[in-house]
């Protein structure tokens, strides 16, 4: 399928409404992970795209607020990431209800042009579809690039987290994981609408400063010093 088989506009539906922290009113729309245009966007990426060679994978979630790298989460996890590695050291990839997008492709129809938040799903069939699916893509993504990194870092939690791990062991391609399991057990609330908390938490944040600059060092690359640095691995 070539990418203008991914221009095929269906019809969405609005499902909700979020505000922003900056007061802004963001539509949700149905889930994207069923839509026609992110399955034949998703085959492009793996059946035709080229992805450029790069020591380091950085595999980073999705975001409500659209091109990702414009969202509050992204600006902070590229800021940590740009001051620990050089920029041809690392690809970013973008994964989650997306599907699995290389992050200069961010503009590219559909990527763009819906939103979405599969924290707040209730309905176990939904989530575990987007599980099947998103398992899939992930796989597909690992096996296209097998030989594309030397080695591949994943910051996320939930059911992200959950598909990349079964996305690995399936595809028998190792995905380093931030943050721990010790760091989640020790910010998860019980009495928070989303436990395990957000990705820009500090002490998340510091972990992934630290695991990328243990990253750069296995990979006999140069990095930027960071106090406390160190490896972590799950």
């Amino acid at each position: 399928m070539s990418a203008a088989g991914a221009n095929r506009r269906a019809p969405v539906r609005v499902t909700d409404t979020v505000t922003d922290r900056h007061g802004n009113e963001i539509e949700i729309f149905d889930p994207p992970f069923y839509r026609e245009e992110f399955e034949a966007a998703y085959r492009y990426i793996i059946d035709e795209y080229r992805v450029e060679p790069r020591e380091i994978a950085l595999f980073l979630p999705c975001a409500v607020r659209k091109p990702y790298s414009q969202s509050p989460s992204h600006k902070l996890f590229r800021k940590i990431i740009d001051g620990v590695l050089a920029p041809e050291e690392y690809h970013i990839v973008i994964f989650g209800t997306c599907g699995t997008v290389p992050a200069e492709l961010e503009l590219m129809y559909p990527f763009r042009h819906y939103h979405y938040m599969l924290g707040k799903a209730t309905d176990e069939k939904l989530r575990r579809d987007f599980h099947r699916i998103e398992v899939y893509r992930l796989s597909g993504y690992l096996e296209k690039t097998r030989y594309t990194y030397e080695k591949r870092l994943a910051y996320c939690i939930g059911p992200f987290r959950k598909a990349m791990v079964e996305a690995s062991a399936a595809t028998g391609i190792p995905v380093d994981l931030l943050p721990s399991d010790p760091m989640i057990e020790r910010m998860y609330d019980i009495d928070c609408p989303f436990p395990e908390g957000s990705l820009s938490m500090q002490a998340y944040i510091d972990e992934f400063r630290a695991g990328i600059a243990g990253l750069a060092r296995i990979s006999g690359r140069s990095s930027v010093p960071v106090e406390g640095e160190r490896r972590i691995s799950v």
